[in-house]
């Protein structure tokens, strides 16, 4: 079975990744640091900042394929899965910045949001199922409601 969305997302999120590890890469040749942070501040930021995504993206991933597996691949969810990869453009960005900034505070709130609606959806795609289940279709309804009248009279 392919997941189309999982897998651009998947891609998106590894080019993602490239991009913010050659971020890193900028800054340590420009603080002449090779390994841990040297105390470089701007260093520290760009390190956080892909490791912040790679904090986040196993879920996102995961969570992304389960859904599409279980409801396939509504544009809503399209949606969502783009707006968590400009989020974490958004947040990397705003680690260059001051503490405080908008981007950054956009990322990280969107961030939430859609990893939020997406295990919130989760869980009721799980137990919407089998509620459904246990519901009495209007038929089995009438049927019973019909045999109850009956044996009372």
């Amino acid at each position: 079975m392919i997941l189309p969305m999982t897998l651009t997302m998947a891609a998106a999120s590894t080019l993602l990744n490239i991009w913010l590890g050659g971020r890193v890469s900028r800054m340590r040749v420009v603080h002449r640091v090779s390994i841990g942070d040297g105390g470089a501040e701007p260093l520290v930021a760009r390190m956080r900042a892909q490791a912040n995504f790679v904090e986040w993206a196993p879920f996102f991933l995961i969570l992304l394929a389960l859904i599409e597996i279980a409801r396939g691949q509504p544009l809503w969810l399209w949606v969502l899965a783009s707006l968590f990869i400009l989020a974490r453009i958004l947040h990397a960005l705003g680690m260059d910045r001051p503490p405080g900034n908008k981007l950054r505070a956009i990322g990280m709130m969107a961030t939430a949001l859609i990893m939020l609606v997406f295990a919130g959806y989760a869980i009721v795609l799980v137990y919407q199922d089998r509620l459904e289940r246990m519901r009495p279709t209007t038929h089995e309804t009438f049927a019973a409601a019909s045999a109850q009248a009956r044996a009372s009279t």
